[in-house]
């Protein structure tokens, strides 16, 4: 059922670290089928790399709104190459091109040289990535599976 939503991305606060954290423990919950990740005796994933992201001026969290939902994050590293670190939209948000749109939104903000890693078990992700980049890319392997490199040209 396509149903359009309007979206929005926002660079995550540090008060909204919280939602972030929720939103990673969906995430990790659906790479399990691929990783194998167990919760822990308190029942969660846990965030361990989370914090940094609002530490260290080379990490940028995004949140991605749609209506008036939450409904996905970005997490990049920026240098060279920047790094899509990790990438989720919830699943009742996918295949409406919501997540492609998001994804572009993120590269467009960070111009130059990208690179996006998915593991071998990941099919959708690797699938989604090879539609989702807006320009040609070199697929490469980095020694869980494919990654895509390009370069994000800047605006002008």
């Amino acid at each position: 059922m396509a149903v359009n939503l309007s979206t929005e991305i926002v660079e995550a606060s540090a008060a909204q670290r919280p939602v972030l954290a929720r939103l990673f423990e969906l995430y990790q919950y659906d790479f399990s089928e691929f990783d194998g990740a167990d919760v822990d005796e308190q029942g969660v994933y846990g965030t361990p790399h989370l914090e940094s992201y609002w530490r260290d001026a080379d990490r940028h969290p995004f949140l991605l709104r749609a209506g008036d939902a939450w409904a996905g994050f970005a997490l990049v590293r920026t240098g060279e190459p920047t790094d899509m670190a990790e990438f989720f939209v919830m699943r009742k948000y996918r295949r409406r091109g919501i997540a492609t749109a998001f994804a572009r939104d993120v590269f467009a903000r960070f111009p130059g040289a990208w690179q996006v890693r998915e593991i071998e078990a990941n099919r959708p992700a690797q699938s989604f990535w090879r539609r989702a980049i807006p320009v040609a890319f070199d697929e490469r392997e980095w020694g869980r599976g494919p990654m895509q490199v390009f370069v994000i040209p800047a605006a002008g």
